[in-house]
């Protein structure tokens, strides 16, 4: 297991009765975390530029938005409770926090990568059959090492013919700089800057697999219980967000190239990335997806492959053994043991105008 999985699950069991007698209470002040991604900058305009105030403030609330540099060590955190909540990937969500006995509830899922991760070999005119035999560097267990175990899939390849190197995503982009480095699977901005240097190839994106790579912010559930405000406040402060970004006037321009700037480029890079990235532009076309009964059937795929690498526990005996639920009363794997919940009562409330 992954030395930075493995530091989540024993930091979260450590922590459970300190976590657990801090988190069930109602309380006023509230932290969550962020990470450089195209989908989730959207959240940092809200904390820098007092909408999520405002919003906080209608539940009599304080939240702070706080940007981690390294993605997997943010999750890490929130897992140890450190934080009450933090964006991450669905997959990443079932096998740090969930799997670590965290029961985490995917309050906002905000969109799906549609080509905003992918693998990138260097050379011209590469191809899927030419990752035998090669190393590829990802952040190892995460979202990345599911997309690259899809992509072999495609190619009639598997992991055991190549060779997977774990890199932080705060230092992907200056390895694939480096002669050691043949091959990564990232995600954006990251993906753009490595697939911007002259002969390299892109052999696989998220693009082939629509909807199975989400993108959310993630709560505890117990804090959420306790403070259902929290999950007003950020759902409503994501949706305001959201409008701006397409109204398509001065003020979402403005919004736009704040957001360019954040993401470490310019306002045609970002756009680039916002058009491999399938963000749901209402809160009607989020509840659509995350009541469909596509959700249940990708988070089993996600399942069987977190099983599969050993991520769902050492004492995981399928892929079952963390409970998830969905919309409309569905569960799978064991229900004695929920941890991941696709809730969509925040959502539900921003699409009926009742936040």
């Amino acid at each position: 297991m992954n030395s930075t999985c493995l530091n989540a699950l024993l930091a979260a069991l450590l922590t459970a009765m300190m976590s657990i007698q801090a988190h069930a209470a109602v309380k006023n002040h509230f932290s969550v975390c962020w990470t450089i991604y195209a989908g989730w900058i959207p959240w940092e305009y809200a904390g820098s530029q007092g909408i999520l105030d405002k919003w906080a403030r209608k539940y009599g609330i304080t939240i702070d938005m706080v940007q981690l540099n390294d993605y997997v060590e943010s999750i890490n955190q929130y897992t140890a409770g450190q934080f009450d909540g933090c964006t991450m990937t669905n997959m990443d969500a079932l096998t740090i926090p969930a799997a670590g006995g965290v029961d985490s509830t995917a309050l906002v899922v905000s969109d799906f990568s549609n080509g905003n991760d992918g693998v990138v070999i260097k050379g011209a005119g590469k191809t899927l059959a030419d990752l035998k035999g090669m190393k590829v560097n990802l952040v190892e267990l995460s979202a990345s090492h599911y997309l690259l175990a899809r992509a072999l899939q495609a190619a009639g390849l598997t992991e055991k013919d190549l060779s997977v190197v774990n890199t932080s995503d705060a230092d992907i982009a200056a390895a694939f700089d480096t002669d050691q480095v043949q091959a990564v699977v990232t995600w954006n901005p990251m993906l753009s800057q490595i697939k911007a240097r002259p002969g390299v190839t892109e052999v696989f994106d998220t693009s082939k697999v629509p909807g199975e790579f989400m993108d959310m912010m993630v709560v505890n559930t117990q804090v959420l219980q306790d403070n259902p405000g929290l999950g007003k406040a950020l759902t409503g402060a994501w949706f305001e967000v959201v409008a701006l970004m397409n109204a398509k006037s001065a003020a979402s321009a403005q919004a736009l190239e704040h957001m360019a700037k954040t993401s470490g480029t310019d306002l045609t890079g970002y756009q680039a990335q916002l058009d491999t990235t399938k963000l749901f532009a209402t809160p009607q076309d989020a509840l659509a997806f995350v009541t469909s009964a596509q959700l249940p059937a990708t988070m089993h795929k996600v399942a069987e492959f977190s099983f599969t690498h050993g991520l769902l526990g050492e004492g995981a005996r399928d892929s079952g053994a963390v409970g998830m639920s969905f919309a409309n009363g569905t569960t799978s794997g064991n229900t004695a043991n929920l941890k991941l919940r696709f809730d969509p009562t925040y959502v539900q409330m921003a699409a009926d105008g009742t936040l």
